[in-house]
């Protein structure tokens, strides 16, 4: 936490998290210093620990996950902004839409008042040359670019959250404007 503290100081400002408990522990001593972003897969029973602390949910992949959200932000009078998490690689290890799947779950969430889509979230396979995964982040902007065109209501295509540590460089070459390194600033978890 000291770590965080100083980066949060040193004008750090945004600070995702995996797990919603870890969210929850942070917040409760950084509370309003930073924004928070839950980066990690959401479990439906977990969003009611979370969704009046961040800024910004990465992965919403579901409806079941959306209407939970909707139910929430409606009691709190809120609206929850969300990036829909697309599995480019369809690895079955990772959550997230496939890409086809995308366009149709945007037109049934768009229609959840209480939730604003404001872009994508991707996490490319581990690769030891970043450029090996080039394509899965060229493939989400080109998914950004389609879906910008359609001019559907409650999405923006502003935020193209994809890149960590290892592959960050090659992600903002194709576009990225959001970025998870934390492992490159505060190291590995325990």
């Amino acid at each position: 936490m000291d770590r965080i503290s100083e980066a949060i100081d040193l004008g750090l400002r945004n600070i995702g998290e995996n797990r919603p408990q870890e969210l929850m522990r942070k917040y409760d001593i950084i509370g309003s210093r930073a924004n928070f972003h839950m980066i990690g897969h959401l479990q439906t029973n977990k969003v009611k620990y979370i969704i009046d602390k961040v800024s910004l949910i990465h992965s919403l992949d579901r409806l079941s996950l959306a209407e939970e959200l909707q139910k929430r932000a409606c009691k709190l009078g809120i609206i929850v902004n969300a990036l829909i998490q697309v599995n480019i690689a369809e690895e079955d290890s990772k959550f997230g839409l496939k890409i086809n799947e995308v366009v149709p779950f945007l037109n049934k969430v768009m229609e959840f008042d209480k939730i604003k889509i404001k872009g994508l979230m991707t996490i490319a396979p581990y690769a030891e040359d970043p450029e090996d995964v080039r394509w899965v982040f060229r493939d989400l902007r080109k998914l950004k670019e389609h879906i910008a065109s359609l001019d559907l209501k409650n999405v923006e295509m502003n935020i193209l959250s994809m890149g960590m540590t290892n592959d960050y460089k090659v992600a903002i070459e194709e576009g990225a404007n959001m970025i998870r390194i934390g492992t490159g600033l505060f190291g590995k978890r325990n």
